[in-house]
């Protein structure tokens, strides 16, 4: 049995768990990070980074299927008959997942990282064994953070298996399904299930509550669900899936009460993630719970003393730039630094057709501070750059203080404005005003336009509406 000893150990390579640890090496911490897989976790490997490569092939596949449909269309273009290798699209896509992958590994080595490969166990607060391919190795470290990272969900009625996948199986499929039956209509649901009704399937959409994207304000999901009933995706609101009758059958409950049998060659299931928190032996340690979620303060400190938790197993927001923010910020803490965890604006992007992009707070939410409020929309319809990509539908809107003209909160719907998130967030955590956004002379043209036009609306003085 083999021992090491090291300051810090950070169990999880994923995109908080390996910042994390690069952060720590750059600032001269003797730094040990596990993984049982390769380095990326879920976002590099089997989420993020894949599902937009899917999500972008099946773009293009779709612009030239209509190119074709149409014959001379509404662009001048025409094309021959178009087909689709998926097994092709999936080796391309792990070609981009192999290249970044094979880039945190050099990054970590850069770093002076030392990386040990297997599957960890706490013993107790300060020790974990991992297993390797060659044996047992023990380590020990004055303080270890824990980034284990989420799971996919699975219905108790839908084990995953056989039809029944999961996102990671959605997007390694080897030939597009005839027909495809999402169950949940968040983002990843939507995600993938608009990507898969590009590529050809036959989509059916099964959601338990009364709209799709629940987790967004209803005025940024209407241009989402007049997209899907342009690509002919049927959407079931209200209604549950009870399970499997018969090969490929899935049983549905309406809103009404009422019963139905949905054809499926495959059913992703698709109603959320929950943290990676069994068989790390963390039934060893004397970590307090927020639910199911291990509970951090503001510096992702837990209630062990020397043990941090940062990324999806401390709660939601799951995304993976929130787990680097708090990676990058633990590290510090370690060093010795003076940092604490600000979560003013972690921008969300839903990167369905058209994209969905939040940052701060949604005018609901805003309200409910009791604040008086100053609100600007400005429609892509009347946007320039919008209009030549045939991306009209949607908005830029901001959220801002009626006393004081502070934002609050930026939102847009629209083709592409997932790039426009670094400007939305970079003004909320600067504190911008209305005047700030206003005032800054933007670019024309580009959909970047309508950010400074739904500023100059909120103030009354929109000049291109």
């Amino acid at each position: 049995m083999k021992e090491i000893s090291c300051k810090l150990l950070v169990v999880g390579a994923g995109p908080g768990g390996y910042v994390s640890a690069i952060r720590a090496g750059q600032l001269g911490i003797d730094t040990v990070i596990v993984e049982a897989k390769k380095p990326g976790g879920t976002c590099l490997t089997i989420g993020c980074i894949p599902s937009k490569a899917l999500i972008h092939a099946a773009e293009e596949f779709d612009i030239v299927r209509r190119a074709a449909s149409n014959g001379n269309g509404l662009l001048g273009i025409s094309a021959a008959s178009p087909a689709i290798d998926l097994a092709k699209t999936v080796a391309w896509k792990d070609g981009i997942v192999g290249r970044l992958t094979s880039g945190v590994s050099g990054l970590l080595k850069k770093a002076r990282v030392k990386t040990v490969h297997g599957w960890a166990r706490f013993r107790d607060g300060k020790t974990v064994e991992v297993e390797t391919e060659t044996g047992i190795q023990v380590i020990r470290a004055e303080t270890i953070v824990i980034a284990t990272g989420s799971v996919p969900v699975e219905l108790p009625s839908l084990p995953f298996g056989g039809a029944v996948i999961s996102s990671t199986e959605a997007l390694s499929l080897k030939k597009v399904p005839g027909s495809l039956a999402v169950v949940g209509a968040g983002y990843i649901g939507l995600e993938l299930g608009i990507a898969y009704a590009k590529l050809g399937s036959k989509v059916t959409v099964v959601e338990a509550t009364d709209r799709i994207l629940p987790l967004y304000d209803s005025e940024l999901a209407k241009p989402v669900a007049k997209r899907l009933a342009a690509l002919g995706v049927e959407v079931l609101l209200g209604a549950k899936a009870q399970g499997l009758a018969g090969a490929g059958d899935l049983t549905i409950a309406g809103a009404d009460g009422t019963e139905r049998r949905l054809a499926a060659e495959q059913i992703l299931v698709a109603v959320g993630r929950k943290p990676a928190v069994e068989g790390w032996g963390l039934e060893e340690l004397d970590l307090a719970r927020a639910g199911a979620f291990i509970r951090i303060d503001d510096q992702c400190r837990t209630s062990m003393r020397g043990i941090f938790a940062i990324g999806d197993v401390t709660g939601e927001p799951m995304l993976a730039h929130r787990a680097m923010a708090q990676g990058e910020m633990v590290a510090e803490i370690v060093a010795g630094h003076k940092r604490s965890w600000d979560k003013r604006c972690i921008p969300a992007i839903c990167f369905t057709d058209p994209e969905v992009v939040s940052a701060g707070l949604s005018p609901d939410e805003a309200k409910a501070t009791g604040r008086e409020l100053k609100i600007g929309l400005f429609p892509f319809s009347a946007n320039g750059r919008a209009m030549t990509r045939h991306g009209e539908d949607g908005f830029v809107r901001v959220v801002a203080r009626a006393d004081n003209h502070v934002v609050l909160g930026i939102q847009a719907v629209g083709q592409g404005v997932s790039e426009l998130a670094a400007a939305f967030g970079m003004a909320i955590e600067m504190g911008a005003r209305l005047e700030d956004i206003a005032g800054t002379i933007h670019a024309h043209p580009t959909q970047g336009e309508a950010f400074q036009e739904a500023a100059l609306k909120a103030l009354g003085q929109a000049l291109h509406i």
